[in-house]
């Protein structure tokens, strides 16, 4: 079955010469990289300032309950005995 085959010994091919200098960008390959850039500083100022925004929102709410002498769990528990008074009633 092999000797059937005519084998050769393979050539090297030639590889292209690239060019010495860059060709320069393009407006719109300009435009992509500004907005590739954009959104990756969007998604990292995102992923900082949400956590940081909530961690806020946290304690703001945990400062404003305690200026007023009281704590998010009395707080939770009130709303739970009222939702038990209510449901009570109908």
């Amino acid at each position: 079955m092999t000797s059937d085959m005519q084998e050769e010994h393979l050539t090297p091919v030639a590889t292209p010469q690239a060019s010495p200098l860059p060709r320069p960008l393009t407006s719109r390959e300009k435009r992509r990289r500004r907005r590739r850039a954009r959104h990756r500083g969007e998604e990292i100022l995102g992923w900082i300032l949400v956590p940081l925004i909530v961690i806020g929102i946290v304690w703001g709410v945990n400062a404003v309950l305690e200026a007023m002498g009281t704590s998010p769990g009395v707080v939770w528990d009130q709303l739970m005995q009222v939702k038990a008074a209510l449901s009570k009633k109908i």
